[in-house]
């Protein structure tokens, strides 16, 4: 047998000492555990530093109760979708809408539209135009999640493509930032 290159080491035995000592220090560990671990654990995380919850008794806008800035001529402007959420973080909710106008045919574009009321509760009314006629796009999927609007808008890569037949998608969420609703893609999100 061959002599071994690295000396035998005291602490490869284990005795009966050590035992004793492994249980002593454990037992230590486990008695001080409660008086120095972390505080109790809640069910709620807390509040993110934008977002607050909305009071159950503040009801979000009625896009039924505003005259939208969509020239429709003889018909009348219909909303399409909605979605309710607290956009700014003020605690009060935000109703974003999807309205275009109701001609009797052909493939009308989508506007998007932002709806509060003040504090005093007073008539809801339109602060932000999202999307409008000019952008001439449909919107697909639609949400309103921890303070982003989501959707998916379908549009077209010239003038020359037929209203009928969108033949561009885009995945975009809109975010308050600043002052204002900040748009924004994945890089990848565009399609032709």
């Amino acid at each position: 047998m061959q002599p071994s290159a690295v000396p035998e080491l005291a602490h490869t035995h284990t005795r009966p000492i050590h035992w004793v000592a492994t249980a002593t220090a454990l037992a230590g560990v486990v008695a001080l555990s409660p008086v120095l671990g972390p505080d109790a654990a809640t069910a709620a995380p807390p509040p993110g530093p934008h977002t607050k919850s909305a009071p159950a008794h503040i009801t979000p806008p009625d896009p039924a109760a505003v005259e939208f800035p969509l020239d429709c001529g003889k018909v009348k402007a219909v909303v399409k979708k909605k979605a309710s959420g607290d956009l700014d973080g003020d605690g009060r909710p935000e109703t974003v809408a999807v309205v275009h106008c109701d001609t009797p045919m052909g493939t009308p574009p989508d506007s998007v539209y932002v709806l509060t009321r003040s504090a005093s509760g007073t008539a809801p009314r339109v602060v932000a135009t999202l999307a409008g006629p000019e952008d001439r796009t449909n919107v697909g999927d639609f949400a309103v999640r921890d303070g982003e609007v989501t959707a998916v808008l379908f549009g077209y890569s010239s003038a020359d493509v037929p209203s009928c037949c969108p033949d561009v998608h885009e995945n975009v969420k809109w975010r308050w930032q600043d002052g204002a609703f900040v748009r924004s893609a994945p890089s990848d999100a565009r399609s032709v």
